[in-house]
């Protein structure tokens, strides 16, 4: 059983009937389910991740207005409930992972992400916030939230990227794809420098896992789950086993070099096919330009081609 099942069948178990009984008039108002950090949040838990922080459970949000009338009695009602479930109880709670499940206010569990209590609200929030912070607070499942407001977040950060900042970071990807994978990998070959080879091709491997996001309007997770979540992008996801066998195999730095050139074209021919460029060759260093260029907010379109 995953970790995103078991905290559903604990909620419809126990959870459901614990917000019906002790709480009738505010059971409409309360969201819940399993969203945040951690494996199991993404659906990639497995038997090796459950030596820590799996256990039943799951999360309930409420209003600021909600928590100041009932947030202590709640925290208390959800604390009296079964420490095992279906023989599963808490065998080790991570430093990082232990306290995502429990009672929290919407603002609060959206702080942690947004920093703003709710999605970005400037730009620079936007293009500042690391994306594997949205991809957190976008994932796992909400098992209900009569109220709304809970969800309607949730949409706003999975949606609402400003397009000049997708854009600025579509236009950083490309020429950080071309200055690592294109330019300095076989550069730093030719030098004899294999170390900084494999810096070159790891930093590539993730540039080009985080372009395949981007052009799916989706946000990339932390990079552990990169390629994992990356072979579910209906767009190009599928080029998740190329970077792989980029990073794992013994192929010669030659052979790499086409991997990486067959790679770039795919990403460029892309950018053409979505009217973000005209085609401009295979060299995505001109596709990083033409895509700032298309930037209105000024701002924005000014500040260094590399930066994200």
């Amino acid at each position: 059983m995953t970790g995103l099942e078991l905290s559903r069948a604990f909620w419809e178990e126990y959870g459901r009937p614990m917000l019906d009984e002790k709480f009738p008039e505010y059971a409409e108002r309360i969201a819940a389910g399993l969203v945040g950090h951690g494996s199991e949040c993404f659906g990639f838990d497995d038997e090796i991740s459950r030596d820590h922080d799996y256990a039943p459970g799951f999360c309930l949000w409420i209003t600021e207005d909600d928590e100041y009338l009932i947030g202590f009695r709640l925290f208390r009602a959800y604390a009296s409930l079964p420490a095992e479930f279906r023989g599963i109880s808490l065998k080790q709670s991570s430093a990082m992972g232990g306290g995502k499940k429990g009672v929290h206010t919407i603002s609060e569990f959206y702080s942690a992400y947004t920093g703003c209590g709710g999605a970005p609200e400037t730009w620079q929030d936007w293009f500042y916030t690391p994306s594997f912070y949205f991809a957190e607070a976008t994932n796992g499942e909400v098992f209900t939230d009569p109220l709304g407001e809970f969800t309607r977040i949730r949409k706003m950060i999975l949606n609402g990227m400003p397009s000049d900042v997708w854009r600025k970071k579509i236009a950083s990807k490309a020429i950080a794809m071309a200055q690592t994978g294109q330019y300095n990998y076989m550069r730093c070959t030719a030098h004899g420098e294999s170390g900084a080879a494999q810096f070159a091709l790891c930093r590539f491997a993730q540039y080009s896992a985080e372009m395949i996001f981007l052009l799916n309007h989706a946000h990339a997770p932390y990079y552990k789950w990169l390629l994992r979540a990356m072979r579910k992008l209906p767009i190009l996801g599928d080029r998740a086993d190329l970077l792989e066998k980029l990073l794992v195999s013994p192929a010669e730095s030659k052979q790499k070099a086409v991997w990486i050139e067959s790679l770039c074209a795919d990403i460029a021919g892309e950018l053409v096919r979505i009217g973000l460029s005209p085609s401009l060759g295979d060299y995505l260093e001109p596709y990083a330009y033409a895509v700032n260029n298309t930037i209105e907010n000024s701002e924005i379109r000014h500040l260094h081609v590399m930066q994200d």
